[in-house]
C-alpha cells in the first residue's frame, strides 16, 4: 500500500489472498495527521507550531524519548572537578555540561545517585541542566537579598543560594510544598528561610519567579502532562502568571533584577508574557533572556532577566 498498490487488489480473497478488509480496518487507510504523528493533542497543535516553528515536529518527537539525567554541583561545598572525582570513584560516568557551568551530564548508570557520598554530603543535587541555566543567567556579583517567589520543592532556592552566595528567602502560595526544604538546605549548607507575603519588603536584589506553567518543556519526564492539559487550564495558567509578574515586580529594589522563568516552550507562557508585562510596566526592560528547547543537553526552559530603567 505504501508503494501505491490498491488494498482491494491485495485483500481480494482470491486464491491465497487475504479476505477483504472490514470497515474498521479501512480506517487505517486514512493518512495520520501531524498532531497524531507527533503525539500532541489536537487542540494544542496550533500553539505548538506557532511556538516552535520549523522545529515543531522534531521537538515533539524528541519528547517521546527518555530524558537525560543531569546533576547540579553545589558550589557552596565543591567544585565541578571535585564532584566529578567523587562520582567517578563511586562508579558513575559524569562529565561537565558544555554550556552550563554548574551542571554535570550523567551517562550510563543513574540508579543509586542519591545514595552516593557526593549526594549525601550535599555536593550535588538532581536538577535539569537548563533549569540550572536559568539561575546562572544572573551575575553572581548581584547585591541585595534574594527572594524565590514560587519556591515549590526548593530546587531554585538551593541553586540561587549556591550561585549568588547569599541567603535566600523562600515563598510559596502553598507552604506545604516547601516541607522538605529545611533538610535539603542543611545538607547543602545553604542559608534559606521561609517568608510570608506579610514579611516582604520592596528591597530585594533578586526576585526569582519560577512560575506555574504547562510544563511543556519537560514532557519527556511527564508524558501524561500534555494529555491532561486543557485549553481552560492553559488560560488559567496564563492569568496566574500575569498576577505573579505584577505582584512580584513590586518587591524588587531599584537596582535589582527580576527573573521570570517557566519550564515551558509555549510562547503564550513565555515571550508573550514578557511583552505583556513590559507594555503594562514601561519602566522595565529585558536585560537578558533565553529560550531553551528540549534536547540532549536539557529540557525546554525559558528565563527572562528584567531590570528597571
Amino acid at each position: 500500500h505504501s508503494q501505491g498498490v490498491d488494498l482491494d487488489t491485495i485483500f481480494s480473497d482470491a486464491r491465497f489472498a487475504p479476505v477483504p478488509l472490514s470497515s474498521d480496518e479501512r480506517c487505517f487507510e486514512q493518512p495520520i495527521s501531524d498532531w497524531e504523528n507527533c503525539d500532541i493533542p489536537e487542540w494544542l497543535w496550533p500553539h505548538w507550531c506557532h511556538s516552535l516553528g520549523d522545529q515543531a515536529t522534531a521537538i515533539a518527537q524528541l519528547l517521546q524519548q527518555r530524558a537525560p539525567v543531569f546533576l547540579r554541583v553545589n558550589l557552596l561545598k565543591a567544585t565541578v572537578d571535585q564532584a566529578c572525582v567523587s562520582l567517578s570513584d563511586a562508579g558513575y560516568d559524569v562529565s561537565p555540561h558544555p554550556d552550563v557551568p554548574t551542571a554535570l551530564c550523567v551517562t550510563g548508570r543513574t540508579a543509586g545517585l542519591q545514595t552516593t557520598e557526593a549526594y549525601v554530603d550535599g555536593l550535588i543535587e538532581l536538577q535539569d541542566a537548563h533549569s540550572q541555566a536559568s539561575v546562572t543567567l544572573l551575575d553572581p556579583r548581584q547585591n541585595g537579598p534574594i527572594l524565590d517567589y514560587c519556591t515549590g520543592g526548593g530546587g531554585k532556592s538551593l541553586a540561587l543560594a549556591a550561585w549568588l552566595g547569599g541567603p535566600v528567602h523562600a515563598h510559596d502560595v502553598n507552604p506545604g510544598r516547601m516541607v522538605d526544604l529545611p533538610v535539603r538546605a542543611k545538607r547543602a549548607n545553604a542559608q534559606i528561610s521561609s517568608r510570608t507575603k506579610e514579611q516582604f519588603a520592596p528591597d530585594y536584589g533578586v526576585v526569582f519567579c519560577d512560575a506555574p506553567c504547562s510544563g511543556s518543556g519537560s514532557w519527556r519526564r511527564d508524558p501524561e502532562g500534555k494529555w491532561a492539559l486543557t485549553q481552560d487550564q492553559l488560560d488559567a495558567l496564563i492569568s496566574t502568571q500575569r498576577d505573579i509578574l505584577s505582584d512580584a515586580a513590586k518587591l524588587v529594589a531599584p537596582d535589582g533584577r527580576f527573573v521570570y522563568a517557566t519550564c515551558s516552550v509555549l510562547s503564550c507562557e513565555n515571550q508573550d508574557q514578557i511583552d505583556w508585562f513590559t507594555a503594562q510596566n514601561p519602566t522595565w526592560r529585558v536585560e537578558t533572556q533565553k529560550q531553551w528547547f528540549p534536547s540532549a543537553q536539557g529540557d525546554g526552559f525559558f528565563a527572562s532577566v528584567l531590570l528597571q530603567l
